[in-house]
């Protein structure tokens, strides 16, 4: 505890022993005792006022009632008996209690006069009053003015005899409460109150309705004007009416893209601050100067702005939550947030005590022997020299980390041949001559032959039109950043190759200045980007359609550690906790922006090499599954919110689940893959309506309907792309089939009517998402049917002919080239010889049927006696290294059309073992 006894505290504030002497009743009373509950203050002032309190009643008692309130915050405080967040809610509390009653007294005196507002359909017009800065976070410090923002709901005119404009009726209400609030009377103040931060400022209306305003801030809105909503919240009034408002606006304050601009506002206005705080030589001032409040604030508020658009957690007007958040979030490293969150209490405790001691507006260390001697009983130093030790090194690491975060880009001294180069190209239009000149510098920084396509792509990037729409101000922040990429491209093995596709990634961002922005602001995400595109022009394109993705490379933890299966279920299960299920364009938004962020993460493992092909391939799929599961519960939540449930004949509620075929249902997705999907349901009362919703609809229905918004939420184009393709083909009766059966048809079909290359697709069958209890039928089903006698020379003679059409139509091998999927000794034959071989044993070995991956598979015909293990290998020797080679065709955006000679031993090998199995023709 800082402060013994009355007695101390009274030492460490003058202010308290005036409080004592002005209420002695409070101290004997112990009023200090136990924390405020919840409503008790608004309930004391309400009493005190009574229903008809006139103005100077008003007055009295509001100031009565702060002089004792402040003198109990800071007895409290003091002594300790409250945390941090206990005083500063209490103060904000006094603060929007105070204003709510000035507020009612204001409107009823001059509702009396001139009748109600109202607007012009005749509903009535509200006030509200919104808490800015410290007040808007509930984080009011002691001797605080309380910075508001006055509004009403709208235009119009009062109904009285007296009629009065909207307008003119909420100035003088603002003006009433000012007065009340914070005119001296020889009773003191209340709070002083500022309302500069209202549209245009001294300039504007003391009351603006809220079109007014949602116009105001669209047309001429300011970044410091953002930064200030941050931690706007209504505080009296209509308080419906102002979350309302603050909704309204929320596309103002936060962008949905990641905004790295506001970084640069935030830097500029600090550096105002701070010369301010020099000219006034205010060095120690615990807010404003270096390593003060302002610089942790803004340290929290860079992230709000930055990324608030995106993540509603931190939309909170209260800093230490939002801190709190960073950390869970990897934003900040934790021991930084907690650091940062314990040197935030400090400087607020100590800010505090400075202000307790005579309850005076002032944020500077004290210079004479009495307060200092204050302070330090106050915060429970041992001399003037501890306390001033301990303030110089939280404000040396608070400042270090504000340094990092707001750090000057441009400081890595980049060629200066090539900054020269861009200032050259960028001054008009180059003639020959000087782009010819111009490619000296290309060349002697080992761009080499390609130095001329390098100045014409950075030539066409000056003539975009994109680029020509640019402000003046994001034209020099893209004349900047060219020479740092650039510079960045020499530290790759084939700087040119690297150049050339960040020239064309930067293209395609075009006109969006944020971006380049974030690029110039951050090494880290200019040195992945380099990388990456160094590596892959697939990764190149991925970025390029979609640059909202540069964000992922600001954190190379993330970026290069794409999430295992369970945490692709908590990071999706933690984005869709935000979104409601009614939110179905917001939904289908997030949906794609996960997958494409994952996606990048997975790539950028997949081409860094610290993930093997395997897991790439599974990932992908794991990240498949999510997605779809996710698409199937909005789906069925959109549905039951309009017709209720569909039933089984049993009373119970109907599934739909998925069936993933070809690569999917054998783990094995590429970056480009469509989804092979089969839908089925356990509807058996087709006809029966669905119960509890508005609109009753047959069960069969609702499962076509379903299926259909399944596939709605997959591929339907928005802002943010497509989340996958989805392919029906392999559906019972193909194209000419339902889009969902009923999972008595699908096995009835697959008895009586299937095709033995359907049975073929059925061994890379499983279920990937919807029903878990309808998937365990269907994996019944496909156990018996693919378990079922088969006349063996039949089956032979059909995977034979199949395999012989497919090659005729699908085979692009030529003299020079050969096709790795469909030519001879390719993947396709090695997945046949498998298919072949577990529907020839499975009737009487139906242990081959646990898994749907070709892997696995092999591994149990070796198990069963069926294919000896040097085969095994030898096909799974072969499959691992042709989809690797494939693989890696992909991210290069290659064919996958390898030399006529290439895998001669494997091709070799692969025919040798088709032929031993039985499947060579006669």
């Amino acid at each position: 505890m800082p402060v013994a006894d009355i007695a101390d505290t009274v030492r460490a504030s003058r202010f308290i022993g005036a409080v004592l002497k002005r209420h002695p009743q409070w101290a004997e009373k112990k009023a200090y005792a136990q924390p405020r509950a919840a409503g008790e203050l608004e309930a004391e002032l309400k009493l005190l006022l009574g229903d008809e309190a006139d103005e100077a009643r008003v007055m009295r008692e509001l100031r009565g009632l702060r002089d004792r309130e402040m003198g109990r915050i800071g007895y409290r405080e003091l002594a300790g008996l409250a945390q941090l967040d206990e005083t500063l809610g209490d103060l904000s509390t006094l603060a929007e209690v105070c204003c709510a009653a000035a507020l009612d007294h204001a409107m009823r005196t001059l509702c009396l006069r001139y009748g109600q507002p109202r607007d012009a359909q005749g509903a009535r017009a509200t006030p509200v009053i919104l808490g800015m800065g410290k007040l808007g976070g509930r984080e009011l410090n002691f001797s605080s003015d309380i910075d508001l923002i006055c509004c009403h709901t709208a235009s119009g005119e009062t109904d009285g005899s007296h009629a009065l404009d909207n307008s003119e009726f909420f100035k003088r209400v603002v003006q009433l409460v000012t007065r009340l609030l914070a005119e001296r009377t020889e009773h003191g103040f209340v709070f002083r109150v500022d309302l500069m931060l209202r549209p245009f400022g001294s300039a504007g209306p003391v009351s603006i309705a809220f079109d007014a305003a949602e116009d105001y801030y669209q047309q001429h809105g300011r970044e410091w004007e953002r930064y200030a909503l941050i931690k706007a919240r209504p505080v009296a009034g209509d308080i419906k009416a102002g979350n309302e408002l603050l909704q309204r606006l929320r596309p103002f304050v936060y962008r949905r893209y990641l905004d790295f601009n506001a970084i640069g506002s935030l830097r500029s206005l600090k550096k105002l601050i701070a010369d301010d705080v020099a000219r006034r030589r205010q060095d120690d001032n615990v807010k404003l100067g270096r390593g003060g409040i302002r610089e942790v604030e803004f340290i929290v508020q860079s992230f709000q702005l930055v990324r608030g658009g995106q993540e509603p957690r931190l939309r909170d007007p209260r800093l230490r939550p939002v801190l709190r958040y960073l950390a869970e979030a990897g934003h900040l490293p934790e021991p930084t947030a907690k650091k940062l969150d314990e040197h935030y209490v400090f400087l607020r405790r100590l800010e505090n005590a400075i202000q307790i001691y005579a309850d005076e507006q002032t944020h500077s260390l004290p210079l004479a022997d009495e307060p200092r001697a204050a302070l330090c009983l106050a915060l429970n130093f041992d001399g003037w020299p501890a306390l001033v030790q301990r303030f110089t090194e939280v404000r040396e690491d608070v400042h270090h980390e504000f340094a990092r975060v707001f750090a000057e880009p441009g400081h890595e001294d980049p060629e200066q041949d090539l900054a020269a180069l861009i200032e050259r190209l960028w001054a008009e239009s180059p003639d020959l001559s000087v782009e010819q000149s111009a490619l000296e510098p290309l060349a002697r920084e080992d761009f080499g032959d390609a130095a001329a396509d390098i100045c014409k792509r950075l030539r066409d990037l000056r003539d975009a039109r994109g680029t020509r729409t640019l402000s003046q101000t994001s034209q020099d922040r893209l004349r900047a950043l060219l020479p740092l990429l650039l510079a960045e491209t020499l530290q790759e093995s084939e700087p040119a190759t690297a150049a050339t596709r960040v020239l064309g990634v930067l293209q395609a961002i075009g006109g969006r200045s944020t971006y380049l922005t974030l690029l110039r602001e951050s090494a880290i995400a200019r040195g992945h980007l380099v990388r990456l595109c160094a590596a892959s022009p697939w990764v190149s394109q991925l970025l390029s359609t979609n640059p909202a993705l540069l964000d992922q490379l600001l954190d190379a933890r993330t970026l290069y550690a794409p999430p295992d299966k369970a945490e692709i279920r908590a990071e999706l299960d933690h984005v869709f906790s935000q979104i409601t299920d009614d939110e179905t364009e917001a939904g289908m938004d997030a949906l794609r922006r996960y997958r494409l962020e994952t996606t990048l993460r997975i790539a950028a493992a997949d081409v860094a090499g610290s993930l093997p092909l395997v897991q790439v391939s599974d990932r992908l799929t794991w990240l498949a599954e999510a997605v779809l599961q996710v698409a199937f519960d909005r789906a069925y939540a959109e549905l039951r919110a309009s017709y209720g449930v569909p039933l089984r004949r049993d009373g119970q509620v109907a599934g739909l689940a998925a069936i993933g075929y070809g690569k999917f249902g054998g783990i094995e997705l590429g970056y480009g893959s469509d989804l092979d999907l089969v839908f089925v349901h356990d509807c058996d009362a087709p006809d029966q309506e669905t119960e509890g919703g508005r609109r009753p609809i047959g069960g069969d229905v609702f499962m076509v309907r379903w299926a259909q918004r399944v596939i709605h939420w997959l591929q339907t184009l928005t802002p943010a792309g497509r989340a996958y393709e989805v392919d029906l083909e392999l559906r019972p009766s193909g194209r000419s089939g339902l889009t969902v059966s009923s999972i008595e048809a699908f096995a009835q079909y697959q008895r009586r009517e299937a095709w033995t290359w359907e049975h073929q697709a059925l061994t890379r069958a499983r279920t990937v998402a919807g029903s878990a209890s309808l998937g365990e039928r269907f994996e019944a089903i496909r156990r018996e049917v693919l378990s079922a006698a088969r006349d063996p020379d039949k089956l032979r003679q059909d995977i034979i002919d199949m395999r012989a059409r497919m090659r005729a139509s699908l085979d692009k091998s030529t003299a020079t080239n050969w096709d790795i999927k469909q030519g001879e000794g390719g993947l396709i034959d090695l997945e046949f010889i498998t298919q072949y071989l577990l529907l020839r044993e499975a009737p009487g070995k139906p242990e081959l049927l646990r898994w749907s991956d070709n892997w696995r598979q092999l591994e149990d015909l070796v198990s069963a006696g069926v294919l000896a293990e040097t085969d095994r290998d030898t096909l799974i020797a072969a499959y691992r290294s042709l989809r690797a080679w494939s693989h890696a065709r992909g991210l290069q955006q290659q064919p996958v059309l390898a030399p006529a000679e290439a895998f001669a031993e494997q091709r070799v090998q692969v025919r040798e073992i088709w032929k031993r199995v039985g499947l060579a023709s006669q």
